[in-house]
């Protein structure tokens, strides 16, 4: 039986409202999912992210598995447990992290052999181990192995990466089959660069497979938005209208409201609280989302023009931030080095990322 549902599909593009099951929970789709790559939401608690109505968190693999290690995490009754979050949580399978921050890396049959940004020592990470680390953490949803090509890359690069995430997935899969706790799930993930044969082949290879869901990575690697929105276009008819789609680390608002018309259900990104911590804040020009960057606008909370502005970050915004604090006020904590200042930002910054994703849901 199927842990997802559409309820209710768009008359006037692909986009669709459902529901993802999980044993911590069900979420409602299209979702985002704020990131808490090593257990935590940078500067949040766990009953913040409950008050701004996050649904689900997610976490890494690699990072999570190199300090504090899978092995104390699971002792601990599993990441749920230990970071103290009753919700849902997907974890990426560190793939990219180690083809992005490893010391060394080589590509073999079995797997890719790294040296890890923290120690440098040597590991080996196969589809399997990286399956049963994510087994071990306890989370709900859990990401295959895979290689992530980078932008640009030859065509016969992007084919190779492609059959070798195309074994680790079957290996994974069937690992994961044998080994999976009750109520965990696995996606698949398509890659295949910017090469329209190879996405649609990967696409179609991967949902024969016998994933609870399909991502799309290799995406916001450094190609234009147009090139991404193509590659979806390419990729969305090959792929099973009974699985949730995630488009992985994505984005900015105007590109997730897209891809969501283009029928994709999840997403996740650094964007809103990275910029937080950078003073930088989003707000609502308009009250009515688009597909284009005019709804909304960038507040450079440490410009010296708010210095003396008393009003609320964002009137039309509950967040605790904007509900109780002016904007002279973040600017004051921001150029003094407060962290509260940080707190307040990322509040904000996820708030209107989660109830963006509430305009979409109830738009449909």
């Amino acid at each position: 039986m199927s842990n997802f549902r559409v309820i209710k599909y768009s008359k006037k593009n692909k986009s669709r409202r459902g529901i993802l099951k999980t044993k911590h929970g069900s979420i409602k789709t299209p979702f985002f999912m704020p990131i808490a790559t090593k257990g935590a939401v940078k500067t949040l608690t766990p009953k913040q992210l409950k008050d701004i109505k996050a649904q689900i968190v997610l976490g890494n693999t690699y990072h999570l598995n190199l300090r504090p290690g899978a092995k104390i995490i699971k002792k601990a009754g599993g990441l749920h447990h230990f970071m103290n979050w009753p919700g849902p949580i997907l974890t990426d399978s560190g793939g990219y992290q180690v083809f992005s921050l490893a010391k060394f890396r080589k590509i073999t049959p079995k797997g890719v052999i790294f040296k890890d940004n923290v120690s440098g020592q040597k590991h080996l990470l196969t589809p399997e181990k990286a399956i049963q680390i994510q087994i071990d953490l306890g989370v709900d949803i859990i990401m295959s192995l895979d290689e992530c090509p980078p932008y640009p890359c030859p065509k016969k690069y992007a084919h190779d990466s492609m059959k070798i995430t195309t074994d680790w997935a079957k290996r994974g899969l069937k690992y994961f089959k044998k080994h999976k706790k009750p109520g965990q799930q696995l996606f698949g993930i398509i890659q295949g660069s910017v090469f329209k044969d190879l996405r649609e082949e990967h696409a179609k290879e991967l949902s024969k497979m016998d994933f609870d869901g399909l991502a799309l990575g290799g995406l916001a690697v450094g190609e234009k938005a147009k090139i991404m929105y193509k590659v979806i276009e390419w990729i969305e008819p090959h792929l099973p209208k009974n699985k949730p789609r995630y488009l992985m680390g994505v984005g900015y608002p105007e590109q997730i409201a897209k891809a969501v018309e283009q029928g994709i259900d999840m997403f996740d990104c650094v964007l809103p609280t990275r910029n937080a911590r950078h003073g930088v804040l989003y707000t609502w020009k308009k009250e009515k989302y688009a597909a284009s960057k005019n709804f909304y606008q960038e507040l450079k909370i440490k410009q010296s023009k708010f210095k003396n502005d008393l009003k609320p970050v964002d009137s039309s915004c509950q967040c605790y931030g904007c509900k109780n604090y002016s904007k002279a006020y973040l600017r004051h904590l921001f150029m003094s080095g407060e962290f509260l200042g940080q707190t307040l930002a990322t509040l904000h910054n996820l708030r209107f990322y989660l109830k963006l994703m509430e305009k979409i849901r109830n738009n449909i």
